[in-house]
C-alpha cells in the first residue's frame, strides 16, 4: 500500500532501463489495473491504492513486452484499436501517414488501397475520416486480417473496408488502373540494424512486419514498381519510411516516372512519409 503518486515514482524507477517513457507507461498499466481512466488516475496521485492487481503487469513491462499488448488495444488517430502480440504495435509516425492520405482525397467519392494492414489501423482511419472513400487493405498474414476485422467490426467500419488476404497486390487483380491511393507502413527495417532495435520490438513484434532486406528497401522497391499499375493518372503513392531512407526512396520514385516526390517528417523532424504521384496521361 502507499499512494498513487508513491507507485508510479518506485514504478517508474524501475522500469527507466526498459522503457524511453517509463512515467507513461506506468500510468497506463496502473489505470488499466484499477479499471480507470489515466486521467482519472492522475487526479487521485495521494489517494492510497492497493498495488497488487499492478504487480503482474509491471512484471510484464519489465520483460520488455510492450505496454499495447498488455493492454490488449492502443489508441491510433484518436481510435481505440485491439491489439495482440506479435502484430505491429500503431505507432504515431503513421499517424502522418493517414495525414498524407486524407488530404489528397478530401471529401471526394475515391479508391483506396492499404497493403499491409496489419491491425487495420491506417484503413479503418481513412474509411471513418474520408466517408466517400472506397477502402480497401490487404495483408499476407491471416491473423492479421482477422485482427483488423475485429476492430473493423467494434468500430462500425465492417462495411467501408474490403480486407483482403494476399501479397501486396496480388489479391486484387481486377481492380489494376483503379486507385487513387495506394498506401502503406510496410517493413523497413535493414536485416543488420535488427540487434540495435530496443528489446520491447525485437523479442515481442514479428520480425516479417519489420525486417525488408540488406537495406531495408525491399518491400518499398517492389511497392514503387508494382503501384504503378494499380494506380490511376493523378494517383497518390504514400509510404512510410525509416530514418536515412528518404533520398533513396525519392530516387526510386523519380526513376520509375513519378511526379511531385515529397516527403512528410514526423514530430521529431525525421522524413518520415515518401508520397508521389502516377502523372496523368
Amino acid at each position: 500500500m502507499g499512494t498513487v503518486r508513491e507507485c508510479i515514482e518506485l514504478a517508474a524507477r524501475a522500469l527507466e532501463s526498459v522503457s524511453d517513457s517509463p512515467q507513461s507507461d506506468v500510468e497506463f498499466l496502473l489505470a488499466h489495473a484499477l479499471s480507470i481512466t489515466r486521467s482519472a488516475l492522475l487526479s487521485r496521485l495521494d489517494q492510497s491504492v492497493d498495488t497488487t492487481p499492478f504487480t503482474p503487469l509491471l512484471k510484464r513491462r519489465l520483460a520488455h513486452e510492450p505496454v499495447a499488448y498488455i493492454l490488449g488495444e492502443w489508441e491510433f488517430f484518436s481510435m481505440p484499436l485491439a491489439v495482440r502480440a506479435p502484430m505491429l504495435v500503431p505507432r504515431p509516425e503513421t499517424e502522418h501517414l493517414v495525414e498524407c492520405v486524407l488530404e489528397h482525397v478530401g471529401k471526394r467519392p475515391c479508391r483506396v488501397l492499404e497493403i499491409g494492414t496489419g491491425t487495420g489501423c491506417v484503413a479503418l482511419a481513412v474509411a471513418k475520416h474520408a466517408p466517400n472513400a472506397e477502402v480497401f487493405a490487404s495483408d499476407v498474414n491471416p491473423a492479421a486480417l482477422r485482427l483488423a476485422s475485429e476492430n473493423a467490426a467494434s468500430l462500425g467500419l465492417s462495411s467501408r473496408v474490403d480486407f483482403r488476404l494476399g501479397d501486396l497486390f496480388d489479391t486484387l487483380p481486377a481492380l489494376a488502373g483503379t486507385f487513387d491511393v495506394v498506401c502503406s507502413n510496410p517493413p523497413y527495417v535493414a536485416e543488420s540494424e535488427w540487434s540495435e532495435l530496443s528489446q520491447t520490438i525485437t523479442l515481442h513484434e514479428d520480425p516479417r512486419a519489420l525486417l525488408a532486406g540488406p537495406d531495408g528497401l525491399d518491400v518499398i522497391r517492389r511497392l514503387v514498381e508494382e503501384a504503378w499499375t494499380w494506380l490511376n493518372p493523378g494517383g497518390l503513392l504514400a509510404i512510410e519510411m525509416g530514418e536515412g531512407q528518404w533520398m533513396k526512396v525519392k530516387s526510386l520514385l523519380e526513376h520509375r516516372g513519378y511526379r511531385e516526390a515529397d516527403v512528410v517528417n514526423d514530430l521529431a523532424g525525421i522524413p518520415r512519409i515518401a508520397h508521389a504521384v502516377r502523372p496523368s496521361l
